[in-house]
């Protein structure tokens, strides 16, 4: 029998269409990488009978990246990024996809690919392909490998795509790869100059990295550019008037606006506002009664709805996304990645509303559009890629993980309902008044017919608080009871919403409306702008500020957002076909090479920026250890990149990174090559505690040492602090768990844990802790004759409760023992060796020393050894 692999790009997603084609008569198992599942099901494919395999992906296969010879930030000059070799790499290892995919690709007949439809998923399918299509029975048969299209998990929907399937569209793959090629090349060379320069000048960056993105950094001028219009923003007075008046058969009070509404001149506002105390009569001029409409929304796109979930319900455009696409792997809403806002002629409305006018808060609604019968709404566009964003036909309550995920749906189905409601209707009546030569305003509205606000409740229309009377003619004479002068000046505009800001970036064509949500995350996540909770403004910081700000004295198209929509205009006809890829890469590469060496001779426009505002290095931080060079204390920076400097000789040493890192000076101890104090780094638990030299670090003093190793990873002879001196035993997790190729760790100890000593891994996260309370543990130069490992001579104050004297043994024979949860089920010999007991003449030899290592799972693991056995 044929087997034919589909592949979706999520798990749940294949799940889903799965249970779609086999009618729920299938068989599931769980993936060698153990987050796939596979779901099997015999069925018919083009008139055979074949055997159908469901899996998915978790989204991006592979992710493209410079060869590891361009990651030295520090060797490499961030201008041959714009020409370096690109390589595509496993997006994420430790899921194993690509193996994955290799083996339930093996030996297939067919390969049906169910990725999202979009750009992005059709990337996937390309990546996907590349994967299986070696592996299967007939590898270059292009005929084999089928493309479904699909917008929504309804059934329907499903199966018309089983039913109709087509080719992945290679062109829209190259557009997603040419536009990650660009995006990384221009992104990685500006960011690696600007993060070095500044870093290695200033302490008190607030941010690990100072980057710069095509998309990122236009987005960010659209909020400082805000910023500035406010601080620039001059306020002018204005004065302005209103009338208090009753009608001429008396009643209640009513307040008339001045159809002037305000003027900038006192003097003539003077004038205007004397003439006009004086009358006690205001005249009617005329009265008018007009039917207005409220037009109801168009259908929902992506872009509405990352507004509306913003300006409503207080959810950044990241989180809206991450919910919307919840929504939709769950079956609940159509495809939330579109542009399109017109339905298309033959949508089925019905089997929307069948579902909704059977239970839910509007069930009613749904059931009253379905009794008078769909009214199609006219306007919106139609885009060309998905159908707008819909409620599915789901049967009875659903299911929600969160407030946040409901109250989407909930929108979701409320704006799908308001499109097939009527305009609201309502009549606007309105009487001038004139006093004095000054035309005064009353308005009063009535609704008619509320059509779509009946679910758009926050669009009603209500009652003007004048109660205007029922019979009104024009010369009527009004008694003005008071004549109000109002004065105040002009405001200055507020900062960016998200939603202003998503509709300048939909506008000016800055990212897709896949891609906007990502840009606006980052410009937060880089700390260039904070984002008020309760308002969802965008306020940039200082650093966001000075970026824009220099990036206008030097070069305003990097922030201008013309350059960015002229790059998606051409990522738009490599898709459609009308653009060669690998001339328009060329053309824009070339451009903005210029651009980057135009910013590096002339960085010193934003250096000034940035001396007015952050601390250079050398008032940075505090004195923490000795320079080797120059003897004098270095100062360490903590903030933003951590480092040491030292200001006599204006030199810079990097340090480990990490949030959970912190580093202490080590003793007196000095590095035997250099000179400079050593420092121990303290892992937070999260691996090896270890001494590092500052110069080494970066400056690997053997060949078979790296960038970036400490102490425990020298092969110095002498070194106390070197993993020659230290080495006690393999690690055996590493042994057992690493590649034949990689680097297999040793246990080491670590000089600085005393008094709760510790082994540690120099290569994996593996700990033991041992000999606790010991005043000494010294690694020896002698060897155990079994196993090669070294013997660790130890030294106790007194005899720790860990150390006992069996009460049968007479012949100096010693039983050590402790208490500890064996977790795994295999014994690992580690190593031998002495315990002394300081002021006693006995001595204690281990001669077996085991550790229990997790056979199943590993995890930042620490582990207490336990003493076996012991004999003199």
């Amino acid at each position: 029998m044929k087997v034919v692999l589909m592949v979706a790009e999520k798990p749940l997603l294949a799940k889903s269409i799965a249970e779609i084609l086999s009618n729920g008569r299938m068989s599931t198992r769980r993936g060698f990488n153990g987050v796939c599942s596979i779901h099997e099901y015999d069925g018919d494919f083009f008139g055979q009978s074949v055997r159908f395999k469901m899996t998915s992906t978790c989204g991006h296969v592979m992710t493209m990246n410079f060869p590891k010879k361009y990651n030295d930030w520090d060797r490499v000059d961030p201008a041959t990024l714009f020409h370096a070799d690109v390589i595509k790499e496993e997006a994420n290892p430790k899921l194993k996809m690509v193996n994955f995919l290799a083996s339930e690709g093996r030996g297939v007949d067919y390969l049906v690919l169910w990725l999202d439809c979009d750009k992005e998923g059709e990337n996937i399918c390309f990546e996907v392909i590349d994967i299986v299509q070696p592996m299967m029975r007939h590898p270059y048969d292009q005929r084999a490998i089928y493309r479904a299209q699909f917008s929504s998990l309804a059934p329907q929907d499903i199966l018309k795509a089983m039913s109709k399937l087509g080719r992945p569209n290679k062109l829209q793959a190259v557009s997603v790869d040419t536009r990650q090629e660009l995006d990384l090349r221009i992104g990685c060379a500006f960011t690696r100059f600007q993060t070095r320069f500044f870093h290695e000048k200033y302490g008190n960056v607030d941010s690990k990295l100072i980057s710069y993105g095509p998309c990122q950094t236009p987005t960010l001028g659209f909020c400082v550019a805000r910023l500035d219009e406010m601080k620039n923003f001059k306020p002018e007075p204005y004065w302005s008037m209103r009338a208090v008046v009753t009608s001429d058969g008396g009643g209640s009070t009513m307040t008339a606006s001045w159809a002037r509404q305000q003027l900038f001149d006192q003097e003539v506002f003077n004038v205007l506002f004397s003439r006009a105390k004086r009358q006690r009569f205001a005249t009617v001029v005329s009265v008018t009664t007009t039917k207005k409409q409220k037009q109801k929304p168009a259908a929902l796109n992506t872009v509405e709805l990352l507004r509306v979930g913003s300006s409503r319900l207080h959810l950044g455009p990241q989180q809206t996304m991450h919910l919307a696409e919840h929504l939709y792997t769950n079956g609940l809403i159509s495809y939330p990645r579109t542009e399109t806002t017109r339905y298309a002629s033959n949508f089925d409305f019905h089997s929307v509303l069948g579902p909704l006018a059977k239970s839910g808060q509007f069930a009613s609604v749904a059931q009253a559009i379905l009794d008078r019968g769909v009214r199609m709404p006219k306007s919106g566009q139609d885009a060309g890629d998905h159908p707008p964003i819909t409620p599915l036909g789901h049967v009875g309550e659903p299911k929600f993980t969160s407030t946040s995920e409901a109250r989407l749906y909930e929108y979701v189905v409320c704006h799908f309902l308001a499109t097939l409601m009527g305009n609201c209707v309502y009549e606007l009546r309105t009487i001038q008044l004139d006093l004095a030569g000054e035309r005064f305003t009353l308005t009063s509205s009535r609704p008619i017919d509320p059509g779509f606000t009946e679910v758009f409740t926050w669009q009603q229309v209500t009652a003007n608080e004048n109660s205007l009377p029922a019979t009104v003619n024009v010369g009527d004479r009004w008694n003005v009871v008071d004549l109000l002068m109002d004065q105040g000046q002009t405001s200055p505009p507020d900062h960016l919403t998200e939603t202003e800001l998503i509709t300048l970036m939909e506008r000016h064509g800055i990212g897709t409306d896949a891609s906007i949500p990502v840009h606006i995350n980052n410009i937060c996540q880089r700390n260039y702008v904070t984002v008020q909770e309760s308002s969802r403004r965008l306020v940039p910081t200082q650093l966001g500020v000075i970026l824009v700000h220099g990036y206008w004295k030097i070069d305003c198209q990097l922030v201008e957002a013309e350059m960015r929509s002229a790059i998606e205009h051409q990522l738009m006809l490599i898709a459609d076909g009308q653009a060669n890829p690998a001339s328009m890469k060329e053309h824009i590469l070339d451009i903005f090479t210029k651009k980057f060496h135009y910013f590096v001779e002339n960085v010193a426009l934003m250096d000034a920026l940035f001396e007015d505002t952050f601390q250079t290095l050398a008032d940075s931080g505090k004195p923490f250890s000795r320079c080797g060079r120059c003897r004098r204390y270095m100062k360490i920076v903590l903030q933003g990149k951590k480092r040491l400097f030292c200001a006599t000789c204006q030199l810079t040493y990097p340090l480990p990174r990490g949030s959970t890192i912190s580093f202490r000076p080590l003793n007196d101890a000095k590095c035997p090559l250099d000179g400079f104090d050593l420092i121990y780094c303290v892992n937070g638990g999260n691996g090896g505690d270890h001494a590092l030299c500052p110069y080494c670090y970066s400056n690997p003093p053997f060949e078979d040492m790296r960038p970036e190793q400490a102490c425990n990873r020298c092969t110095h002879p002498t070194c106390p602090y070197s993993s020659r001196t230290l080495a006690v035993a393999i690690c055996e997790y590493c042994a057992r768990t690493a590649a034949k190729s990689a680097f297999r760790g040793s246990l080491l100890l670590d000089p600085g844990s005393a008094p709760k000593w510790q082994l540690c891994c120099n290569q994996c996260k593996f700990k033991v802790r041992i000999f606790k309370g010991a005043k000494m543990v010294r690694v020896t130069d002698d060897h155990c004759p079994q196993c090669n490992s070294r013997l660790v001579h130890v030294i106790y104050t007194q005899v720790p409760q860990t150390v006992t004297v069996a009460p049968s043994c007479k012949n100096r024979r010693r039983q050590i023992t402790t208490t500890v949860t064996q977790i795994g089920q295999e014994d690992v010999h580690v190593f031998v060796g002495v315990v002394q007991v300081e002021g006693g003449a006995e001595v204690v030899r281990i001669d077996h020393l085991q550790i229990h290592l997790p056979v199943v799972r590993f995890k930042n693991f620490v582990h207490d050894c336990t003493l076996v056995e012991s004999k003199y």
